[in-house]
C-alpha cells in the first residue's frame, strides 16, 4: 500500500509539473538542499584537483624559473663577451686610424705577458723576426710611445717599456722645441727628466714628443705630459716627472713600427750612355 500511495503520489506530481507550473517554487525551494548537498559530495574531489593542479603549475613554474636563471647567465656571459670584443674592436679601429696618420709601415702585435718589477719594465709581443720584427724598433699604441723592441725571437718580441729604468728616450717640449731627455723612473707612468738645466723654459702640462735624435724614434711621436712640479724663488728647476700619453697599463695590442732610415744621397749617379764605338 505505501508502495502504490508513493507510485500514485509519483505520477500526481509528475503529471501537475508538466500541466501547470504550481510546483516551482517547491523545486526552487528544493534545489537550494540538493545544490549544497551536491556541492560537499564533490568538494573533495576539487580540493583535491585544484591542489594537485597547484602543485603541478608550481612544479612547472619553479622548472622554468630555473631554465629561464640559467638562460639568463649564459645570456649575460655572453653579452660581456660581446662587450669585450666590442671594446677589442674599439682598440684595433684606433690603432688601424693611428696607423694611417703615422704614413709608415706598422704591424699590429697582441701583448702575451708582462713583467713589471722595480728594475724592469718589459712585456712580450706575438710579433717576431718571422714577421720582420727587429731590435731597436718603436713601438706605439693609439695615444703614444710605449717602447722598443729589445730582444726579438722567431715567434715573440721582448718589449722595453719607456718607463724601464734602462731606457732613454730623446724629446722635446712641443710648445718650444725645448730638447732633453726623458728617462725611466722605475715606476709605472712616470718619466724623469734630468737632464734640464735650472732656467729651462718647462711648464706643467707641456706635450712632450720624440725628437728625432739617436736615430730610434722618428720625430713628432707623442711621448709624455710635464706634471706639475714646485718652483723656488730663484725660478730654478727642481726634479720634474711627466706622464706618459701610452696607456702603458692597459694595453692588448701594440703597433710595432718600421721606419724608412735610409739616406738619400746627395749626389745623382750618371749612367752612362755607350756610344757607336764602344
Amino acid at each position: 500500500m505505501r508502495l502504490m500511495l508513493a507510485i500514485i503520489a509519483s505520477i500526481v506530481l509528475l503529471i501537475t509539473e508538466y500541466r501547470s507550473e504550481r510546483l516551482m517554487p517547491v523545486r526552487a525551494t528544493l534545489s537550494i538542499a540538493t545544490d549544497s548537498l551536491k556541492y560537499l559530495v564533490d568538494l573533495p574531489i576539487s580540493v583535491f584537483e585544484n591542489a594537485s593542479e597547484a602543485l603541478n603549475s608550481y612544479s612547472t613554474l619553479k622548472t622554468e624559473n630555473t631554465d629561464l636563471r640559467q638562460k639568463q647567465l649564459i645570456h649575460k656571459t655572453q653579452l660581456l663577451k660581446f662587450e669585450a670584443l666590442e671594446k677589442e674592436n674599439i682598440r684595433l679601429r684606433a690603432l688601424l686610424e693611428n696607423s694611417f696618420k703615422l704614413g709608415e709601415q706598422v704591424l699590429i702585435a697582441e701583448l702575451l705577458s708582462i713583467n713589471l718589477v722595480p728594475y724592469e719594465h718589459i712585456v712580450v709581443v706575438n710579433k717576431g723576426t718571422r714577421f720582420g720584427v727587429h731590435p731597436r724598433q718603436p713601438v706605439l699604441d693609439e695615444n703614444g710611445v710605449v717602447g722598443q723592441v729589445f730582444r726579438a725571437l722567431p715567434f715573440t718580441s721582448e718589449i722595453m717599456l719607456i718607463t724601464d729604468p734602462n731606457h732613454a728616450i730623446p724629446v722635446q717640449v712641443n710648445r718650444n722645441g725645448l730638447l732633453t731627455i726623458a728617462v725611466g723612473s722605475g715606476i709605472l707612468n712616470q718619466l724623469n727628466l734630468p737632464y734640464l738645466p735650472n732656467n729651462s723654459d718647462i711648464q706643467a702640462g707641456d706635450l712632450l714628443v720624440t725628437s728625432g735624435l739617436g736615430g730610434t724614434f722618428p720625430a713628432g711621436y707623442p711621448v709624455a705630459v710635464v706634471d706639475n712640479f714646485p718652483q723656488t724663488s730663484n725660478k730654478s728647476i727642481t726634479h720634474i716627472t711627466a706622464t706618459p700619453k701610452a696607456m702603458l697599463d692597459r694595453n692588448r695590442e701594440l703597433l710595432i713600427v718600421w721606419t724608412n732610415n735610409t739616406p738619400i744621397p746627395l749626389i745623382i749617379p750618371v749612367i752612362k750612355t755607350p756610344t757607336s764605338h764602344e
